[in-house]
């Protein structure tokens, strides 16, 4: 067994059985002969060069580190057997797919990973013939393989990787009920690392573990309607290729359980996979690099501490992100009174809500494009019963290198138009701990949504008081009306081209007091880090349309435009779609010639 690597490699490692077998980027129709014409006792030394290689590139870009390690395996074995990419194979969430992209045509691209125009940090369709579904949100990988497996049928062979974490989704039991009522021939194969970015939460983690128990996975999965085979070792290459050889060989619904190691060759991520989930570049070696001042999400913690020492009441809520929501520390000073309810987005909506109408005071800590996933009770469970529940919305916006599947652009258009919804937008630490207090005694649902990022330290702040914006500066000829985080490049703008500028402060109610006030200038701008579509500028620009007047001021929206957007760092996404201050000064200049 080759012994665990105690450093990144700074230089190409040399892997000359990988380049003899890797798709050259170059090759516009691609296949993998030169792989599959490997012995399988060849393998282990493709594995060794593999995990070097994945090891160089995630130290050169940054990027998911720990997952793609624990497959390295598995996914040399897969592509071995299958016929890809005539076959299907569908890697849930897209964390540990860099082995399978190192393989498909992408090996030299790897270096361009999570930048502005190189590959993107999920499997994606449009990037190759390999990735034949787009992943980045989990849970949703045995839904899609058994749709292409219903529409195939036989002639191909079908095949889904999930974690372990994954499979807490409720949609993944969805999708398995359905594959065992259809018979449909394809496989699963759950990668049980006990980890999904924390230790996974619940009674599933504990499920899996009683192997060979009576009522345990074997007998529950037969049940079911599988044919299950497990727990296989997942680094073991000899037993896992006989294994998914023979499986492939039968047909209807199959699901291999493996037990793997996450960052497994690399000994700081096999030490503390949490903090390896991901790291930065290397530059010295070192985890995801923490900022100068506190992020939004550590505002986030700190208020959740405060209010939880003095109000028994609090209960908070979060589906699989305690490190990411800014909960650490909170789980370990309050772990009476935090819910970690796994992979479980709707389950996590609707549990607040039951918990309001049992006179709790819950806060729900989710990211913005995982609410999305909640939005049915958000809707029924939530706003329609006017139910005192706080969502603090983190990585709102342009969340950069993780790319379009990671982006909340979408959720003032889906929480404003919501009956009972207090919709905040907070551009400061000051602003971010006073919202979050307003939203928590709030009679009603409120949401107070932030980037990811730095928090700013305001210079003056206002009181503050629903529906109430605070004007910033007062200038001539053009407000500019800012919602959220873009507030400091707005600053800079109005100073410079001497504009009225307001901290805007609430998508919903608006502050329509102070609109009218500000009907005296000749133009509006409207300035969000969301999508223009549906945003707190077409609220604006919906009340402004309302009004009987004469004369109305000219509006313009500026925001995130109707469109994917694309994986770069936030800085170059706000450029690129003229949020920043380079761009909004470009509009002024043109409005004011």
């Amino acid at each position: 067994m080759t012994p665990a690597l105690q450093h990144i490699p700074s230089s190409p490692p040399a892997t000359p059985l990988l380049d003899a077998v890797a798709i050259s980027d170059a090759v516009v129709q691609p296949e993998l002969q030169n792989l599959r014409a490997l012995a399988v006792q060849q393998l282990p030394q493709l594995a060794h060069e593999l995990r070097q290689y994945l090891l160089y590139c995630v130290g050169q870009t940054g990027g998911h580190l720990g997952a793609g390690l624990g497959v390295v395996e598995l996914t040399i074995v897969l592509h071995h057997l299958l016929n890809t990419p005539a076959d299907r194979l569908i890697w849930d969430v897209g964390h540990q797919a860099y082995p399978h992209k190192i393989l498909t045509g992408r090996k030299k691209a790897m270096l361009s990973m999570r930048q502005e125009g190189g590959l993107a940090p999920f499997p994606k369709r449009s990037e190759s013939a390999f990735d034949c579904f787009g992943v980045g949100h989990s849970s949703t990988s045995i839904s899609a393989l058994l749709g292409m497996a219903l529409i195939d049928g036989q002639q191909l062979n079908h095949v889904a990787v999930i974690g372990d974490g994954a499979l807490t989704g409720g949609m993944a039991f969805e999708a398995l009920n359905h594959m065992a009522h259809s018979q449909a021939n394809a496989l699963v194969i759950v990668n049980d690392n006990d980890m999904s970015i924390n230790a996974n939460q619940g009674g599933l983690a504990k499920f899996l573990d009683e192997t060979g128990a009576e009522g345990g996975p074997e007998a529950w999965f037969t049940a079911l309607g599988f044919t299950y085979v497990g727990p296989v070792d997942g680094h073991d290459i000899p037993v896992l290729h006989a294994q998914i050889k023979d499986l492939l060989s039968q047909s209807g619904p199959k699901l291999l359980h493996l037990h793997t190691v996450k960052g497994k060759g690399y000994v700081a991520a096999e030490e503390d996979p949490v903090g390896y989930h991901a790291i930065d570049k290397i530059d010295p070696i070192n985890k995801i690099a923490k900022l100068s001042g506190p992020t939004y999400a550590q505002v986030f913690g700190a208020w959740a501490e405060q209010q939880a020492d003095s109000d028994p009441r609090m209960q908070v809520i979060t589906p699989a992100m305690v490190g990411g929501s800014g909960l650490s520390n909170f789980a370990i000073t309050h772990s009476e009174r935090i819910h970690d309810v796994a992979i479980a987005e709707q389950h996590a909506v609707t549990l607040a809500a039951g918990m309001a109408c049992a006179e709790a005071k819950p806060v729900v800590a989710i990211y913005s494009t995982f609410l999305q996933r909640g939005y049915d009770q958000l809707v029924h469970d939530v706003a329609l019963q006017n139910l005192d529940v706080l969502f603090a919305v983190d990585r709102a916006g342009v969340v950069g290198e993780d790319g379009a599947t990671h982006t909340g652009a979408y959720d003032y258009a889906y929480l404003a138009c919501l009956p009972n919804m207090l919709v905040m937008a907070p551009s400061s630490t000051q602003t971010t701990q006073a919202m979050l207090q307003l939203g928590y005694d709030y009679a009603g649902p409120a949401a107070v949504r932030y980037p990811r990022g730095a928090a700013p330290i305001a210079i003056e702040e206002g009181a503050l008081e629903i529906g109430k914006a605070a004007v910033v500066r007062h200038g001539r000829g053009i407000a500019l009306l800012s919602f959220g985080a873009l507030l400091d490049e707005a600053r800079l703008v109005a100073e410079e081209h001497d504009i009225t500028l307001v901290d805007m402060r609430f998508v919903k109610p608006l502050d329509t007091q102070l609109l009218a006030q500000l009907m005296n200038h000749d133009t509006w701008l409207t300035l969000e880090d969301h999508a223009v579509v549906g945003g707190a500028g077409a609220l604006v620009a919906q009340w402004l349309a309302q009004q009987n007047r004469d004369t109305k001021p000219c509006l313009l929206n500026l925001g995130l435009p109707d469109a994917v957007l694309p994986h770069a760092t936030r800085s170059q996404v706000l450029a690129a779609a003229g949020i920043d201050a380079a761009g909004i000064s470009a509009v002024l200049k043109e409005l004011l010639d």
